[in-house]
C-alpha cells in the first residue's frame, strides 16, 4: 500500500468575527494536499470503512447532498482530503460537546491547494481538533495503527481544551440567551467576564453577577451572621446562631440553643464545611474541624427540619427553584462503603469534576465531612455494612429537584426581601421547608443563607422537573423591554476615498448628539480627539471602540483584508456601506487576483445589515449595487451620475438614492426628489473640500439620511467639515486652549 506524506497545514487562520464564509467565527486552514490531491477517498483502499468505523457518526453528517448519510455518499464517490478533514474535524467537536455543523473546503488556484472552514467558538479549541483531525485522518489515510482508544484519546485532548477555555455553564447560558435576543457578545478575558451589548449600551456578567451586583452587597451576603442579623432585623425568619472561636465554644453555643444543631462556615458557599443535625459534644467538635478550614469563622445554628431548598432571585423575582435530596447509599452485605459510593452514586451520569456536570464526584479519601457523615453512622470507607442498611452520604448541598411552581406566594416574598435587603440584584435564597407550598412561618421554616454569583446549573439540568430559563430571566433584568443592547455601528468597506468617507460619517453622526468613535486609516478616534494615529482600520481598533462605555456610535473602515484576515469587529450593524470592488492586486496572498473576487469578500459587509438597518451603495458600480438583494434591511443607492442605470431601476421601484442634480446633492424617495438644505453648490463646496470625492460626499449623506439624522444639520455639517485632517487636529487643539480646565475635562 502507498504511504502518504502528511497533508501540510500551510496557514491556520482564526477569523473571528463575520467574514467570507459565514457570520460566525471561523478557523481558516490552508492546506497543501501533496501526492493526496491525485488520490480521493474512492482510491485509497479501505479509507472509508476504516473512518467510518472509527467515526460512525460520520453517517449523520448531511454535506452538501442534503440528507442524512450525504458524507459517506461523497466519501464512496471520491471526495478530495481537505473536504475529509473538514468532516473530522467537526465530529471530534460534535463528541466533545462542542457541537458544530459549518464547514467549507474549497480549492484555490494553485494545484492541491485548498482553503478549509469550520465553525469556531474558541481558537485554541479549534487548534486542538484540527491537531487531532489531522493525525487521525492521516493514520486512516496510510492504515496506521489507531482504533476507538485512540479517537477516545483525542476527543478527551479536545475536551480537556473546551474546559479550560470555553465559558462556564451558568455564563453560557446567559450568553445564549442573550444571543437569542439578538445582543452581541464580546468575551473579556479567559475566564467568564463577558460583555453584552456594544458601548454606551453594554451590560457585563461574570457568571451570574451583573452591573448592577453591589459590592456591598457581596461582602454582606459572604458574612452569614452579618446577614442573619440584617435579615432578622427586618422580619425574615432565620435561624438563632452564634459565631464561635473553638470546638469547646462551638459545644458551649450548641448547649444555650439546644440540640440538634448545624456548625458551618460562615463565609463559605456551596455547602462546603456545612454538618447537620448534630445531637452530641463529639460529633459538634468533629463538625467545628470541618468547617474551621473552609472559612474565616464557625457558626453554630439551631437545626432546622426540613428540606434545604434554593430560590433563585432576579431583579426582585424568583425565576426558579430546587429542593435538595439526602444522598444514601443502600448496602449488600459485601462491598465496602467506599464500593458503594462508587457503584451506586458516581457511576450516575449528572454527576462529574467538570461544571457541566450539576452534581459532584464523591471523593472519601478527601472529603472530611463525608467522612465525619459516615463516622456518626459508626462506619468508615472499609466498612461493610449489612444488607439493606441505608447508609446516609451526604445532607446538604445536593439541589436536584425544580420546585419552582410550588413556591407559595409568601415564601417568594421572604426571599425576594432577603435579597433587598443583603443588596444583591441576582442571589441564590438558601432556606430550609419542610414543604415549600406552604408559609415559612406556619412550619418553622427559615432562611439560613443568601449567596452572590449563584450557580445556574441545577436549575438548567435538574434531576427531577423540568429546566429553569434563568439565563433568559436574567438576560431581560439587564435589557428590560426588549432593549437590543446595540449602540448605532456604521461599517465603511472598500478602498476608494474610504477613510476621509469615515470621518465625515462621524463628523456628521457627532453633530447628531452621539458620542461617537471612529476607527479607520488615519488613526482611532473618541469625538474629534486622535487617541490613537496608527492605521486602525482593522479588528482590534474597532473591538476597542465597542467595548467603550462612553460611547454611543461608531463608525469602523473595513478594507477587504481585514475582512480575510480577521473578519469585522462587530456582528451586526446599522449601517453598512460598500463604496468600490478595487484593490485585487494586494491581495494575492488570499487566493484574490481580480476585482470580480472582491463581490464575495465585500457582500460580508452588507450581510450583516440589521433588518432596521440600511446598507449604502455605489450605483456607479453594478456589482456593488447589485449586492442590494443580500440586505436584510433597506437600500440608498448613491452615484454622481443620476442617469446610471442601477439608480434609475431603484428608483422606479420605489427606492431611496442620494445623487447629484444642478450642481446640488439631491435626495430621492422614488420618483420624489428634493435637494439637500444647507448645502449650496457643489463646485463652490468642492473648492474648499478638496480631500472629498463626490462620491464619498454623497455616501455619507446618505448614511447620515438613513440614521435620521436632521437634514439641515446634514448640509450644514458638511459645509463644516474640515476635509484637511491635519487642520481638523490643529483647529481642536486650538479650541482647546482656549477652554478653562474645567471645561477641557468636561
Amino acid at each position: 500500500m502507498t504511504r502518504f506524506d502528511d497533508i501540510r497545514l500551510l496557514r491556520v487562520n482564526y477569523l473571528r468575527g463575520p467574514n467570507l464564509w459565514t457570520y460566525r467565527p471561523v478557523l481558516e486552514v490552508w492546506l497543501d494536499l501533496g501526492a493526496l490531491e491525485d488520490h480521493p477517498s474512492n482510491k485509497i483502499g479501505g479509507f472509508t470503512e476504516r473512518l467510518t468505523t472509527l467515526l460512525p457518526a460520520l453517517i449523520e453528517h448531511h454535506c452538501g447532498v442534503g440528507e442524512r448519510g450525504g458524507f459517506i455518499q461523497r466519501l464512496n464517490e471520491g471526495t478530495w482530503a481537505g473536504h475529509v478533514l473538514e468532516h473530522v474535524v467537526i465530529e471530534l467537536l460534535n463528541l466533545a460537546g462542542m457541537p458544530t455543523g459549518f464547514g467549507q473546503t474549497r480549492s484555490t488556484s494553485q494545484h492541491g491547494v485548498y482553503r478549509m472552514v469550520f465553525r469556531a467558538r474558541d481558537e485554541q479549541v479549534a487548534r486542538v481538533a484540527l491537531a487531532e483531525g489531522h493525525r487521525l485522518l492521516m493514520a486512516t489515510i496510510n492504515n496506521a495503527p489507531f482504533d476507538a482508544a485512540d479517537v477516545q484519546r483525542a476527543v478527551d485532548a479536545v475536551k480537556a481544551k473546551v474546559e479550560d477555555c470555553y465559558l462556564g455553564p451558568s455564563t453560557a447560558c446567559i450568553v445564549g440567551a442573550a444571543t437569542d435576543r439578538g445582543i452581541p457578545h464580546m468575551r473579556l478575558n479567559s475566564g467568564n467576564l463577558v460583555q453584552l451589548g456594544y458601548g454606551a449600551n453594554q451590560q457585563r456578567i461574570w457568571t451570574a453577577e451583573t452591573d448592577y451586583t453591589s459590592a456591598i452587597g457581596e461582602s454582606i451576603a459572604s458574612d452569614k451572621e452579618l446577614t442573619k442579623t440584617l435579615l432578622s432585623g427586618c422580619g425574615v425568619p432565620v435561624p438563632e446562631g452564634q459565631v464561635v472561636a473553638s470546638a469547646q465554644e462551638a459545644w458551649e453555643a450548641a448547649e444555650d440553643i439546644g440540640l440538634p444543631v448545624v456548625v458551618k462556615p460562615s463565609d463559605a458557599n456551596h455547602g462546603r464545611g456545612v454538618s447537620l443535625e448534630l445531637n452530641t459534644r463529639e460529633e459538634v467538635e468533629a463538625a467545628y474541624a470541618v468547617a474551621e478550614p473552609e472559612g474565616s469563622d464557625v457558626m453554630v445554628e439551631r437545626f432546622i427540619r426540613g428540606h434545604e431548598h434554593r430560590l433563585l432571585v432576579v431583579g426582585g423575582q424568583v425565576v426558579a427553584a430546587a429542593r435538595g435530596e439526602i444522598i444514601t447509599v443502600t448496602a449488600d452485605g459485601e462491598a465496602t462503603v467506599a464500593q458503594l459510593i462508587d457503584s451506586q452514586l458516581n457511576s450516575d451520569p449528572r454527576r462529574g469534576a467538570e461544571e457541566e456536570f450539576p452534581l459532584d464526584l464523591l471523593d472519601l479519601a478527601t472529603d472530611a465531612k463525608l467522612q465525619l457523615e459516615l463516622k456518626r453512622q459508626g462506619l468508615d470507607a472499609a466498612s461493610v455494612a449489612e444488607a439493606g442498611r441505608v447508609i446516609t452520604i451526604q445532607r446538604n448541598g445536593n439541589m436536584a429537584i425544580d420546585c419552582t411552581d410550588q413556591v407559595h406566594p409568601e415564601v417568594a416574598h421572604a426571599a425576594v426581601l432577603a435579597a433587598r435587603v443583603v443588596g444583591l440584584d441576582i442571589a441564590g435564597v438558601d432556606l430550609v421547608a419542610q414543604d415549600i407550598a406552604r408559609p415559612l412561618a406556619v412550619q418553622g421554616g427559615a432562611i439560613v443563607e443568601v449567596n452572590a454569583g449563584p450557580g445556574l446549573l441545577m436549575h438548567l439540568k435538574p434531576a427531577v422537573g423540568s429546566p429553569r430559563p434563568v439565563g433568559r430571566a436574567i438576560c431581560d433584568h439587564l435589557f428590560p423591554d426588549d432593549a437590543p443592547g446595540r449602540i448605532p455601528v456604521v461599517g465603511v468597506a472598500g478602498s476608494r476615498g474610504t477613510a476621509v468617507l469615515a470621518r465625515l460619517v462621524a463628523w456628521l453622526v457627532g453633530l447628531g448628539g452621539r458620542h461617537t468613535g471612529l476607527a479607520c486609516r488615519d488613526g482611532l478616534f473618541l469625538e474629534r480627539r486622535r487617541v490613537d494615529a496608527r492605521d486602525s482600520a482593522n479588528w482590534d481598533a474597532g473591538h476597542r471602540l465597542l467595548m467603550n462605555r462612553a460611547v454611543q456610535a461608531v463608525v469602523i473602515e473595513n478594507g477587504a483584508e481585514t475582512i480575510l484576515r480577521h473578519g469585522l469587529a462587530y456582528d451586526r450593524c446599522e449601517i453598512g456601506i460598500v463604496t468600490d470592488l478595487e484593490g485585487a492586486e494586494d491581495l494575492a496572498e488570499f487566493d484574490i487576483t481580480e476585482s470580480d473576487q472582491m463581490v464575495k469578500v465585500l457582500r460580508t459587509q452588507v450581510d450583516v445589515v440589521l433588518p432596521e438597518g440600511t446598507a449604502i451603495l455605489n450605483a456607479a458600480d453594478p456589482r456593488v449595487a447589485g449586492l442590494a438583494p443580500l440586505c436584510d434591511g433597506d437600500v440608498i443607492l448613491y452615484s454622481a451620475d443620476p442617469q446610471a442605470e442601477a439608480l434609475t431601476k431603484h428608483q422606479q421601484t420605489g427606492g431611496k438614492a442620494v445623487l447629484v442634480r444642478q450642481d446640488r446633492v439631491v435626495l430621492a424617495n422614488g420618483s420624489s426628489e428634493s435637494f439637500l438644505p444647507g448645502l449650496g453648490r457643489l463646485t463652490i463646496w468642492r473648492a474648499t473640500h478638496a480631500g472629498v470625492g463626490l462620491e464619498s460626499l454623497l455616501a455619507a449623506v446618505a448614511a447620515a439620511w438613513a440614521m435620521g439624522i436632521p437634514l439641515s444639520l446634514i448640509g450644514a455639517g458638511v459645509e463644516a467639515f474640515e476635509a484637511d485632517l491635519q487642520a481638523a487636529l490643529a483647529s481642536l487643539q486650538l479650541s482647546q486652549t482656549l477652554l478653562s480646565p474645567q471645561q477641557q475635562l468636561a
